[in-house]
């Protein structure tokens, strides 16, 4: 919905409860979840940075979390206006900003697989949707086309999820060079995410990623129900799998080190430092 004319574009600082649920849109003056949208703040250099965990103190602007509003408030001098003074924007904001989150994606992709989260190679990628175990399958964005249809194929025979449904996501977000630098293996191009907290913390970066990336919220409705990323809910469509001791170890591992050591970037200015 529209803001109201005289809405204040600017928070006053991180929030909690049910205040903190909704924000307005500098660029577009329309309220959204924050969920959908990028905090900036101003740091003591004078240099907008985006706040990816909503904790920087200082006042904050928010920005709907795609590349092409962020590109718009980039262009139309949005930063500048809304927090009334002279700021340092770097004009490849918006590239920087999907570094990070793909940077982002890696990381949580990297801790899936040290949790054994994660198998790679189309062998091993097969076995896995056989079996079941698989509960999304992840392909490289420049990978070629016969493998993506095989395996697609495959799991159409051992799954009641159709491939790109919500029930069984298809992600092409991350590069096999990407793929590779997450895994430590060389020339990955499919890999099978398997049940657990840290696939379930990959797919919610991988959301955020997929949206950012997309030219406007018709794009992202659409891709997300198809191919490139399936479902709104995607942490809520890993099933559950017979464990032994060794997974539950695992599963606890994984976990302290998504608390710990994962890294959302709260600011670009480590970019430029």
């Amino acid at each position: 919905m529209l803001a109201a004319a005289d809405a204040a574009d600017l928070d006053t600082g991180p929030r909690t409860g049910k205040s903190a649920t909704e924000r307005m849109c500098a660029v577009t003056r329309q309220v959204r979840p924050t969920s959908e949208l990028i905090r900036f703040v101003v740091a003591p250099t004078g240099e907008v940075v985006a706040d990816l965990k909503r904790k920087l103190p200082g006042r904050g602007l928010w920005v709907t979390a795609t590349r092409a509003m962020v590109e718009q408030a980039v262009r139309r001098r949005v930063f500048a206006k809304g927090f009334k003074r002279d700021v340092k924007v770097s004009p490849t904001l918006a590239q920087d900003l999907d570094r990070l989150l793909a940077q982002s994606v890696c990381d949580a992709l990297a801790i899936a697989a040290k949790a054994r989260q994660v198998v790679s190679g189309f062998g091993k990628v097969e076995s896995a949707l056989k079996s079941g175990e698989a509960v999304a399958m992840l392909h490289a964005a420049d990978g070629a086309a016969d493998g993506i249809r095989k395996l697609g194929a495959v799991s159409r025979q051992f799954d009641e999820g159709e491939p790109g449904s919500r029930k069984f996501p298809v992600l092409n977000v991350l590069t096999s060079e990407e793929l590779d630098l997450a895994l430590g293996r060389s020339n990955v191009i499919h890999a099978a995410l398997l049940a657990g907290p840290a696939g379930r913390t990959f797919l919610s970066r991988c959301q955020i990623l997929v949206r950012y990336r997309l030219a406007d919220d018709g794009d992202a409705d659409a891709a997300i129900a198809g191919a490139a990323l399936a479902g709104m809910d995607l942490a809520g469509t890993l099933i559950n799998r017979p464990k032994d001791a060794a997974d539950h170890a695992a599963d606890e591992q994984a976990a302290d080190e998504v608390r710990a050591n994962a890294h959302d970037v709260e600011g670009l200015g480590r970019l430029n430092g």
